[in-house]
């Protein structure tokens, strides 16, 4: 227990540890290690200095996965020769003065990358001023060579070779060269996301000569949107854009702009989610939190929503300084920032109506051409929930009459064809309606509607669903949600932290049907549970909230059980699988699809409907 703590030297004869001043070298290689941690991360910090700049044009060119060298050319303002050795000093930048760290407008502010990357690499700078002669700088391991003529049209050249040679330590911890080039590739197009105006290129030299061209995106112009769809259109790719809406909202100083994608253009991983607060891409627990929170009605727990947001507000409501990387940041007013982004995207999402994403249609087209074994074609995807039994059906046939104005109270007897039967729709039937006018139901579950451009097949008991659920959600805002009193109230023994958290989450939690108040100590007492969930676990479900408060900041966990049941509940009293409908409830439901908000997806986030345009379908057919 008496020994030397095996990590601390102390010079000989000594019986204490002595604090030493670290040089310059090695406080650099430290700095380096939190702000560079992969060639990934020096293209990002190279790429923010050419932005800072004022470059319209910004060039990157990398081999070996940016191991060997990365290059970052710019047409910027550019440095003198005095400027050079000043900007390889630590802690020395061009973007604030030093006397207030809130009121930050640039990418870059902390004068730790150049030094940083002349520790552990071979960087060399080249630039010029206009009106200045081109200047060279080099350093490698921390060793600085003298200023020296060079030239240069303008803005900056600067290059980093062997990256990590003054600590071949951190070699072993790099990836593949092909995984180290997608993470490059990746930091490029997000940097592009943020400035639509400045034209970028990403080349990879690793096989010689001029190398390929893996990316570019030339400046746009127009308008912030226009604008912005053309880059995205470029980076993510032409569907997202198709399938996104515009966001643009403000509230009290904030503003949030960008696009989000309707819901039936889920992804499987959360790898279309870019977010930015001031023109700074981060990755920031608070903001997804609050684009899931956004789509939570619409996405199973399976599927993670798209979106590229801008986030805008007054540098001094934003704490950039949390990370050495700058990737986090911390908002003065966290539930401002997180409401404004879940209200805005759920007004979007309403004003979309009954849109659906145009990747249903493409792959229902898909799935029409021809199959050439399994071994070629994976078979066409399923939506639809597992049809109950032929008995349950039969017997809930009777209570199934869909609650539509325009449907008849009683069913008569239906048609012959158990399987499929085509109406041409009673006199007067509109195909100019955004969902047509019914023309047939085939397999007892799927309406075939005519449109004024093409055909659409809706899921009959999908949509169905959704339209209940919304008229569930409705009727409960605005009735409010029932609370049951427990005859003996259920007392959660809790830390002093965690029942503080709950305490001040009471008043919203009261609205939804739960009664916290505080027993004495750090115990909770639960008074009243939603009466809609039942008998619950009154102890998990506060460990549940607790457990999203850790990790988002916020809880919808309580609201996303009552919702839960209400989606049973819709999905119980909906039209069944195998429901034969008549012409004039068929129209019904699609009439009501086009006028409720969200009927587009049902309570899963599958698609109710799909649309065929009438040249695919000729297309099909060889008709074009």
């Amino acid at each position: 227990m008496n020994a030397a703590h095996p990590n601390i030297g102390a010079p000989q004869g000594a019986d204490r540890p002595v604090i030493r001043q670290l040089d310059e070298t090695a406080a650099n290689r430290i700095a380096a290690g939190e702000v560079v941690e992969r060639p990934a991360s020096a293209v990002k910090e190279l790429v923010e200095n050419a932005l800072d700049a004022g470059a319209s044009r910004v060039d990157i060119a990398f081999a070996d996965g940016g191991k060997t060298l990365i290059r970052i050319t710019d047409d910027g303002c550019g440095m003198t020769a005095a400027d050079l050795p000043l900007a390889l000093s630590r802690h020395a930048t061009s973007k604030i003065d030093g006397s207030d760290l809130l009121n930050i407008h640039t990418f870059g502010f902390r004068g730790e990358a150049l030094p940083s990357l002349g520790a552990v690499g071979r960087l060399s700078i080249v630039s010029r001023v206009d009106g200045h002669d081109a200047a060279q700088i080099a350093v490698a391991g921390g060793r600085e060579t003298p200023v020296r003529p060079a030239a240069l049209n303008r803005g900056t050249v600067v290059e980093l070779r062997d990256l990590f040679f003054a600590t071949p330590a951190r070699l072993k911890f790099l990836r593949s060269d092909r995984a180290e080039t997608q993470a490059i590739t990746d930091v490029v197009k997000r940097l592009a996301m943020a400035e639509p105006y400045v034209s970028f290129t990403l080349r990879d030299l690793s096989g010689g000569a001029d190398g390929r061209e893996i990316f570019r995106a030339d400046a746009e112009q127009g308008e912030l949107f226009g604008a912005l769809a053309g880059r995205l259109r470029r980076v993510i790719g032409r569907a997202f854009i198709e399938n996104a809406l515009p966001i643009d909202a403000e509230r009290d100083g904030l503003r949030l702009t960008g696009y989000a994608a309707l819901p039936t253009y889920s992804r499987g991983a959360a790898v279309e989610q870019f977010l930015f607060v001031n023109g700074r891409p981060v990755r920031d627990k608070l903001l997804t939190g609050a684009l899931r929170a956004a789509y939570m009605d619409f996405l199973s727990r399976d599927r993670h929503p798209a979106a590229v947001l801008f986030l805008t507000c007054d540098p001094e409501r934003v704490d950039v300084n949390v990370h050495p990387a700058k990737a986090e940041v911390r908002f003065r007013e966290a539930g401002l920032a997180r409401g404004l982004i879940v209200t805005a995207l759920r007004h979007a999402l309403a004003e979309a109506g009954h849109r659906a994403s145009t990747t249903v249609a493409d792959a229902t087209l898909g799935a029409m051409r021809p199959d050439y074994g399994p071994a070629v074609s994976g078979g066409p995807r399923i939506y639809q929930m597992d049809r109950p039994s032929l008995g349950a059906r039969h017997t809930a046939y009777a209570g199934q009459a869909p609650m539509f104005a325009e449907a008849p109270q009683g069913f008569a007897t239906p048609f012959a064809s158990p399987t499929a039967r085509v109406e041409t729709g009673p006199d007067g039937t509109d195909t100019n309606h955004p969902l047509g006018a019914a023309r047939a139901q085939v397999h007892e579950n799927y309406i075939i509607a005519q449109t004024a451009r093409g055909v659409v097949i809706v899921d009959q008991h999908a949509a169905h669903e959704r339209l209940v659920y919304e008229r569930l959600k409705r009727q409960m805002a605005e009735n409010g949600i029932a609370a049951q009193a427990l005859l003996i109230p259920e007392i959660v023994d809790l830390s002093a932290s965690d029942a503080a958290r709950l305490l001040d989450l009471a008043p919203d939690l009261a609205r939804l049907g739960l009664t916290l108040e505080p027993f004495g100590g750090s115990a909770i007492a639960v008074r009243e549970t939603p009466a809609i969930l039942g008998e619950i676990n009154a102890a998990a479900l506060l460990a549940d909230i607790l457990d999203e408060l850790s990790d988002q900041g916020d809880s919808l966990r309580l609201q996303a059980r009552i919702d839960a049941v209400l989606s049973r509940m819709a999905c119980h009293g909906s039209v069944r699988s195998g429901r034969q409908m008549r012409p004039e409830e068929m129209n019904a439901l699609l009439r009501e699809m086009e006028a409720t908000p969200h009927s587009g997806q049902c309570n899963h986030g599958r698609p109710t409907y799909v649309e065929l345009k009438l040249a695919d379908i000729e297309r099909l057919f060889g008709r074009t």
